[in-house]
C-alpha cells in the first residue's frame, strides 16, 4: 500500500454515564452540531506529517451519537478519526447487523430492506461525512459490524465509500479475511484486521492473512501487541508491513498487560510515532482510551491528554 491521501441532522443526546461525567460533558460540548461546525476553529492533529487520530470507541463512557461525538473530536482539535458503527447506524437509521468480530453476537432476524431505503440511508452516510468533513474531521476508517449475507457485506462497503474512508476494521480472524477479501478488492477498500493480544501479525514470515486478498491489511495496536508478546518492541512489525498497514492504534501498556495513562507505562508510543514521521508513512495513528478514567475526569479529557502526547512526542 503505497502513501495514501484520504481526501446531520437531528439525533437524539444519549444519556451520559455518570454524573460527573455527564456535568463534564455538558461544559465540554455545545448543543446543537450546527453551532459546533460553525464556530469551532478547524481541527488539525497533524503533527509534522503524522496523522493522530481516535477511534470514537475511546468516548464510551460519556457519548455515542453522531452529533456529540463530532463536538468531542472538535474538543480535542483532531482532525482524523475512525468512527464506530453506532453513530453511523443511528445517523442513517441503518439496522444493527450481527457482527463477524469477535464475541460478537449472533443476527437478529429483520425485514430486509428495500433498494430505496438502502440508497436513503447512503444518502444519509453521504450527509454525515458532508458535516464531518465541513467541520475539519476526516472520517478515514469505519467500525460498523458486518453482517451475514453477501448482499449486507456489500452494503458495508458501499457505507465505506459514502463515508469517504479508505477502510473498514474488524477483528481479526482467519475465516472472515477469506469471506472478506473478494468484496473488499472488488470495492477496492481495505478490510484492516485489528489484533488483540494472542492474534498478533506473525513475524517470522509473511503473515497467511495478507494472501487472502490485496485489500487485506492490519489495524495495528501497538499495546495489544506489546503486552501480547510480554515486552517486544511493536517497530519491526511496522518496519515489515508498513505497506499492508491501515492504521495503528496507540495505548500504553505493561509487558504484564495492564492498561495506563500515556508515559505510564512501557509500550514505545512515542518511538512509535517519531518513525511515522522519519520514515513520512501517511497511514493515522489512532488513540485508544482504554485505561482508567480518573474519578475527577472524563473521556474528552483524557484523549486530549493523549492528543498532548502525541503533540509533544513529535514536536
Amino acid at each position: 500500500m503505497k502513501t495514501r491521501t484520504i481526501t446531520s441532522e437531528r439525533t437524539s443526546r444519549r444519556e451520559f454515564l455518570g454524573r460527573a461525567a455527564a456535568l463534564a460533558a455538558c461544559a465540554l460540548v455545545p448543543r446543537q452540531i450546527r453551532g459546533a461546525t460553525a464556530t469551532s476553529a478547524r481541527p488539525n492533529s497533524v503533527f509534522h506529517g503524522v496523522r493522530i487520530g481516535c477511534i470514537t470507541y475511546s468516548y464510551r463512557s460519556m457519548i455515542s451519537s453522531a452529533d456529540d461525538t463530532l463536538k468531542a473530536l472538535l474538543q480535542n482539535g483532531l482532525s482524523e478519526v475512525e468512527l464506530m458503527g453506532g453513530p453511523i447506524q443511528e445517523f442513517a437509521g441503518i439496522s444493527a447487523a450481527g457482527g463477524r468480530g469477535r464475541k460478537a453476537p449472533p443476527p437478529k432476524p429483520a425485514a430486509k430492506p428495500t433498494d430505496a431505503e438502502r440508497e436513503a440511508q447512503l444518502a444519509k452516510c453521504r450527509q454525515l461525512r458532508k458535516i464531518y468533513n465541513n467541520a475539519g474531521v476526516t472520517i478515514h476508517i469505519h467500525k460498523t459490524p458486518f453482517g451475514q449475507s453477501d448482499e449486507e457485506i456489500d452494503f458495508n462497503f458501499q457505507i465505506a465509500k459514502a463515508l469517504g474512508c479508505v477502510g473498514i476494521t474488524t477483528e481479526r480472524r482467519d475465516d472472515v479475511a477469506q469471506k472478506l477479501a473478494p468484496f473488499a478488492d472488488k470495492h477496492k477498500i481495505w478490510i484492516a484486521f485489528h489484533n488483540h493480544t494472542a492474534n498478533c501479525p506473525v513475524m517470522n514470515q509473511t503473515d497467511p492473512i495478507l494472501g487472502y486478498g490485496q485489500y487485506v491489511g492490519f489495524n495495528f495496536d501497538i499495546g495489544h501487541y506489546f503486552a501480547g508478546t510480554k515486552g517486544l518492541s511493536p517497530i519491526p512489525v511496522i518496519e515489515k508491513y508498513h505497506d499492508r498497514i491501515v492504521s495503528l492504534h496507540l495505548k500504553d501498556r505493561t509487558a504484564d498487560g495492564g492498561n495506563l495513562p500515556w508515559g505510564q507505562g512501557k509500550t514505545p508510543i512515542k518511538e512509535v510515532l517519531q518513525l511515522m514521521r522519519k520514515e513520512k508513512w501517511t497511514f493515522p495513528a489512532d488513540i485508544e482510551l482504554e485505561y482508567k478514567i480518573p474519578p475527577d475526569s472524563n473521556a474528552v479529557a483524557e484523549v486530549g491528554k493523549c492528543v498532548q502526547y502525541c503533540r509533544e512526542a513529535l514536536a
